[in-house]
């Protein structure tokens, strides 16, 4: 029996959040409280990825998503690129004794093919897709393995070639998300359409149900999105101090550290637009970042690790949405009943 949308009691569901926010306990706790737990397999190698999937599966008897980054094509020039900005952060290398890797010309797929193998043999109730789309030869066979499929998008014409390659729903994702916008293209400019006109440009596009993604904090917010003809609102920034998330501490007390008051969009951590606290790192180095993922990601990864284990937040990329101080330290289930509670009473 495939998964539907609106099978959710609550239509609620957790961003899928790489880097170690999205973990098992994390995805139950919100699978408890009626919502949809997402767990991230960016960054994870294959098996990585099938240890989560078989730890939530004992913490949880509730249908939960595994997300999937889609690799793209490398530019031949983003090396040369690459290898100035190297360049341009040696003063921070030099502040923790690190030496950054040289840019190499190999391609990364990160395990693209070897997941999807997983995910074959042990089909997830969802799988969604960012930063691409699968071919529709991957789409029919992880449909018949039992899967619902979800594509990020972030404009309608994304939003017409993922209905176009089969898949079963979509992900609409904001401006104003926190962390990585899903743009299909890593060169283009991310649109400022707001999240309402986008879900309106896109529902007159396609006819598939919509997840509604990007800056959302309250359930006034839930409540907009879902009479704006959303199945679900997806939330991501929200459950980053929660009491299951992964997140490091020292990106944690930045949601609510007085110093940080503002987002901003860059690629100067990894090479692809991300939205994150502004810090020393964003401000000093975002005009000179190329657009080149993920090799910027590889070459700023150690530096941005040992700015986490100093807890030196000006140096760490502190991914957040727009509604980032609503952000509070309490279980996941809690978060989510307390959202949805809102939600019902301003929807009526």
């Amino acid at each position: 029996m495939f998964f539907r949308l609106d099978e959710l009691s609550v239509p609620i569901v957790q961003s899928p959040m790489a880097g170690g926010a999205s973990t098992p306990e994390l995805v139950a706790a919100v699978n408890s409280a009626g919502g949809l737990g997402f767990l991230a397999a960016g960054y994870r190698s294959a098996q990585g990825m099938r240890e989560q999937f078989v730890r939530t599966r004992g913490l949880t008897s509730g249908p939960f998503g595994v997300n999937l980054f889609v690799p793209g094509s490398s530019e031949p020039s983003a090396v040369g690129a690459v290898g100035t900005y190297r360049e341009q952060l040696r003063p921070e290398a030099d502040r923790f004794g690190l030496t950054l890797p040289v840019p190499g010309s190999g391609a990364d797929d990160d395990g693209w093919t070897e997941k999807i193998e997983v995910l074959l043999s042990e089909p997830a109730p969802l799988v969604s897709f960012t930063f691409g789309l699968p071919s529709s030869g991957i789409v029919e066979a992880l449909q018949r393995a039992g899967s619902h499929l979800v594509a990020t998008v972030t404009t309608p014409a994304e939003a017409v070639a993922a209905e176009a390659v089969g898949v079963d729903s979509l992900c609409v994702q904001g401006p104003l998300a926190g962390g990585h916008r899903a743009t299909h293209d890593i060169a283009a400019r991310p649109e400022e359409v707001p999240l309402l006109d986008l879900l309106a440009s896109v529902r007159a596009r396609v006819r598939l149900p919509l997840i509604a993604a990007g800056g959302l904090g309250t359930g006034e917010d839930v409540a907009a999105v879902l009479r704006a003809g959303a199945c679900a609102a997806q939330l991501g920034t929200l459950y980053l101090c929660a009491e299951e998330s992964g997140a490091s501490r020292t990106h944690k007390d930045a949601l609510v550290d007085a110093r940080f008051t503002t987002t901003a969009v860059t690629r100067a951590f990894s090479g692809r637009p991300a939205r994150g606290l502004r810090n020393h790192f964003i401000d000093t180095y975002d005009a000179a970042a190329p657009s080149a993922y993920p090799q910027v990601h590889h070459l700023t990864h150690a530096l941005r690790s040992a700015a986490a284990e100093a807890g030196d937040a000006e140096r760490l990329h502190l991914w957040a949405g727009a509604r980032h101080r609503l952000a509070r330290s309490a279980p996941a289930a809690e978060i989510t009943r307390t959202l949805w509670e809102e939600t019902r009473a301003a929807r009526h």
